[in-house]
């Protein structure tokens, strides 16, 4: 049996940065746990190469059948092994909007407005432009603008201004709205996960102890204290203990199924799949939100766009060379480069759409191989009211969870969709786009609102970005504190997109990061005291 002062389950977004943070104080031992491997493939770090990523980097999860998706079950990517999600993701650097944490804040959870959360955004980040009011220029995370834009990327940005839909130069700076191209967590043309950004320079420090490798099997609680985490390794079950607290950091569906598989969550579910109650705590996997999005798809006979043809493959074979000699060119694309955040109604708080513009053609999360040339857009919900849950389908650690976004279940976010679907077909619609001809893959009357509905229900799907399943929170019902300490339980933290108690506006790497940020100070004062 090991000791550590704390472990961390999960080496993703906000475990890396509550581990690496954490292992700063030479007198404190840290152990971080995380099921993949290291993620240290070529083609992780490479980020052209996100559509041909080892399949051992995802754990290909899926949804339970969707009402409001005429009944097809989604798909449901999840980062597996160092670095987590932002191992696969398309590696925007968004936070949201300032009025989300605003919100968070007027909801009870205190000392999380945005004043308060900007200084963690910062010092985490470190911006190819410099540090200023808004940004970071020595933080740990590499964020940098896009060198190689697809001429088609420029012409999206180009058709909606000539809308009067303003550029914008700065989605994270003094205002959200507008259009432009999106920076990235990349550095010198690579991928830069959150593990590159606080673990991997650290490996060395002896009192940080990483295991790839580690599915975690539950929590140990004794007499109301998590005092450690029960493991498979190797072959092997082992117990590893914590002297000072336990962060559980698995991502919005890995952290309450880690929860419920230890007997704590809704009593009667637990003893439904035979598992002893240890705390009934009815919130744990309540409150799931995720942005419901649509992907509009085009042909075209322009060879601007990356795709399947005897030309698009000679370039991209070129480009790989390149990438590799250089780290320059097509392969530092994050695909969706470009893009903007769109309000329907005038009175909106923030902006209520988000667009993502990718220069090739996207069909079923890029599962469906496509001959050809052109180009995908998505448009999602940003503040969907829809909520679902994440239970068990059993008792077993490495089965997956039941999960359920109840995607379009409220009325209103069918509605907003929608509104940001017309208003993206009106850019496609002008020029310069609009000089590419495109083809639509499929057509609808966008002027039928029946019609449109029920593609977007057969068509509709997450964009990644699930939270709010163990949500903080001011009353005894929530799961956590506004100090993501476990309600009800001693020695516990979460920390990971699973806290929000609302879904920011845009997209979550970024804000899991600052989450984590925010974890190891607390930490740090919680076992100081």
């Amino acid at each position: 049996m090991q000791e550590f002062d704390v472990i961390v389950v999960g080496g993703g977004s906000a475990g890396s940065a509550v581990a690496g943070r954490l292992s700063e104080d030479p007198a404190r031992s840290v152990c971080l746990i995380e099921a993949g491997g290291t993620n240290d493939d070529w083609r992780v770090k490479t980020p052209g190469m996100m559509p041909f990523l080892p399949d051992n980097t995802n754990w290909h999860y899926s949804t339970i059948p969707q009402k409001g998706l005429n009944g097809r079950m989604g798909h449901q990517p999840r980062g597996r092994g160092m670095g987590g999600s932002s191992a696969i993701n398309a590696m925007l650097y968004i936070r949201g909007n300032s009025w989300d944490y605003d919100n968070w804040a007027a909801m009870g959870c205190t000392d999380w407005a945005y004043e308060d959360v900007l200084p963690y955004f910062k010092r985490s980040e470190s911006n190819e432009r410099g540090g200023d009011a808004f940004h970071g220029g020595d933080g740990p995370l590499s964020v940098s603008d896009q060198h190689s834009v697809n001429p088609g990327s420029k012409a999206f940005v180009e058709s909606a201004a000539r809308l009067q839909m303003p550029l914008n130069e700065d989605f994270n700076g003094a205002r959200q709205a507008g259009f432009g191209i999106y920076q990235t967590t990349t550095k010198g043309g690579e991928r830069w996960t959150a593990s590159r950004a606080y673990i991997d320079p650290v490996r060395s420090r002896e009192n940080l102890h990483v295991l790839t490798g580690a599915l975690t099997e539950k929590l140990i609680v004794e007499n109301g204290r998590v005092t450690g985490v029960r493991i498979q390794r190797g072959g092997e079950t082992q117990t590893l203990r914590a002297r000072g607290a336990v962060v559980l950091s698995a991502g919005a569906f890995g952290s309450p199924h880690i929860l419920q598989l230890s007997g704590i969550g809704p009593a009667e579910h637990l003893r439904y799949h035979s598992i002893d109650v240890v705390l009934d705590k009815p919130s744990v996997g309540e409150n799931l939100q995720d942005h419901i999005d649509y992907v509009a798809s085009f042909e075209t006979r322009s060879r601007d766009f990356i795709g399947d043809s005897l030309t698009g493959t000679l370039k991209m074979a070129r480009a790989m060379v390149e990438h590799r000699l250089r780290r320059t060119g097509i392969m530092t694309t994050p695909y969706a480069e470009a893009g903007g955040f769109w309000s329907a109604d005038s009175d909106a708080p923030a902006p209520q759409i988000q667009y993502h513009f990718v220069p090739a053609m996207l069909e079923d999360h890029g599962r469906e191989k496509v001959k050809g040339h052109g180009f995908s857009c998505h448009a999602c919900v940003l503040r969907p009211e829809s909520k679902g849950s994440v239970r068990l389908k059993s008792n077993e650690p490495g089965d997956m969870p039941a999960i359920d976004p109840a995607f379009l279940e409220d009325d209103r976010d069918i509605a907003l969709l929608r509104a940001g679907v017309r208003q993206m077909y009106r850019i496609f619609e002008t020029t310069p786009l609009a000089e590419y001809q495109m083809r639509d893959r499929h057509p609808v009357d966008l002027d039928d609102d029946d019609a449109l509905d029920e593609m977007l229900r057969n068509r509709s799907d997450t964009v990644y970005h699930p939270v709010g399943s163990c949500a903080m929170g001011p009353d005894d019902t929530d799961v956590l504190t506004p100090r993501l300490k476990f309600r009800g339980l001693e020695g516990l933290y979460i920390a990971d997109a699973s806290v929000m108690p609302k879904i920011v506006s845009g997209n979550t790497n970024a804000p899991s990061i600052m989450i984590g940020e925010r974890c190891a100070d607390f930490l740090r004062e919680d076992l100081r005291g």
